[in-house]
């Protein structure tokens, strides 16, 4: 067992397990994701066997974006003022307290569709104030040159719980229900809790002249670096411009399965299944050599290839090839995602870290955006020519940054 743990940890991406810190916030992280990604199919099977309409699924997805527009602001300046630590803790646990609310409510018969919009929204805070918290922590935790590995190490990881989550819901809903599901994500998110307690919170840097600037000035703050800084405001547009033109393209796979490919659900099925295909390759090989690749260059390139993936697999005629786009889809997002993932938070000072992180965390509710964007192109001019058009303009956009921002290619 020794030699297998040594030999693990001489690949580049296990090593980063070497360190303490980063063991525990990996720990954490495992559960809470397997949590969140249960919640996915959970909460949609929940208010679908409620009101048994599609309208409110997409309604109580759509709920989910507006902690995401109204507090990451906020939740960023709270990680850069005060305990990092103390606000993933308060936030974990209040996922706790929403999933055991929501699990008692379902097994004793009392819940009704209002209680899961509540619940949707309620979860969706604590996600917004957990994921500046942790993402600042990663790059405490860890020695700078092993930063890219670092968050190639956690995308590894949350594609396997993108994979495994749902199934694992899937099941437990057969077996026992929503309620005994929500009773389980329940105690994911106490895990993860039980990972980040035992975490060395990390002192800030006292404020010039002793006295805090406000709330409002430190987010106005936050927002003028993040989008001053040349280097992280390159990022930050690579990642924003492929969430609206590119990302979203995923949202019409069901129209794709059953109208143009005539595959079915399992179909469907398997279109996702290349995807995370793709991405835990991506993930692995960041993971591993991350920390060679030239960072600008690479989200760049990423940014182009899975643009023209998606152009790819919105003319395709036939499955095979639809499987082959989808792979290098997930390829590329991965790729792009965790280059700039890494670069906003290598070259972010400190004290912004969590306020560049909390506008990087924006591009969730800008995906959302985009998809009912592309819903109405959709129904206009086809689903083909909808993701084609949307998804040739996430290139050209990608070309149009490199020659605004020609130092980003730069970018190590």
């Amino acid at each position: 067992m020794t030699r297998l743990r040594d030999a693990l940890l001489k690949v580049r991406a296990f090593s980063t397990l070497r360190y303490r810190e980063y063991r525990l916030l990996w720990g954490g992280q495992v559960f809470g994701t397997m949590g969140t990604w249960m919640d996915e199919v959970t909460r949609g099977w929940l208010i679908y066997e409620l009101t048994d309409s599609v309208v409110q699924l997409g309604l109580v997805r759509g709920i989910q974006v507006i902690p995401f527009v109204l507090f990451a602001p906020l939740a960023g300046s709270a990680a850069d003022r005060y305990s990092r630590k103390a606000q993933l803790v308060v936030a974990q646990l209040a996922a706790v307290a929403v999933y055991a609310v929501t699990a008692f409510l379902v097994l004793a018969h009392l819940i009704v569709p209002w209680h899961v919009y509540v619940s949707a929204f309620l979860i969706a805070c604590a996600q917004v104030f957990q994921q500046p918290a942790r993402a600042s922590m990663i790059s405490e935790a860890v020695p700078h040159e092993y930063l890219t590995n670092a968050i190639g190490f956690n995308s590894l990881m949350f594609n396997v719980s993108r994979g495994v989550g749902p199934a694992l819901a899937g099941v437990l809903i057969v077996a026992f229900g929503t309620g005994g599901a929500y009773a389980v994500q329940a105690l994911f998110l106490l895990a993860a809790s039980v990972f980040t307690f035992p975490l060395k919170p990390v002192a800030h840097a006292a404020p010039a002249g002793g006295r805090r600037e406000s709330f409002a000035k430190s987010i106005v703050e936050g927002w003028k670096y993040g989008w001053t800084h040349e280097t992280v405001r390159a990022a930050l547009w690579c990642v924003m411009l492929a969430s609206f033109f590119i990302v979203p393209f995923t949202t019409l796979l069901p129209v794709f399965a059953r109208d143009l490919l005539q595959v079915g659900a399992v179909g469907q099925g398997l279109l996702l299944t290349a995807m995370g295909t793709g991405a835990f390759f991506s993930a692995a090989l960041v993971a591993n050599a991350g920390h060679a690749l030239p960072r600008g260059m690479m989200m760049l390139v990423a940014g182009v290839v899975y643009g023209l993936s998606a152009v790819l697999f919105a003319v395709s005629p036939w499955y095979g090839l639809s499987l082959a786009a989808m792979t290098l889809a997930g390829l590329a997002h991965v790729h792009c995602n965790v280059l700039v993932n890494t670069v906003v938070q290598t070259y972010s000072e400190p004290g912004f870290r969590g306020r560049t992180m909390s506008i990087f965390g924006m591009h969730q509710a800008v995906i959302t955006v985009a998809a009912m964007a592309l819903g109405f192109l959709a129904s206009a001019a086809g689903p083909r020519w909808a993701v084609a058009v949307m998804a040739t303009a996430g290139v050209l956009s990608m070309m149009v940054l490199n020659l605004a921002m020609p130092k980003a290619k730069h970018i190590r």
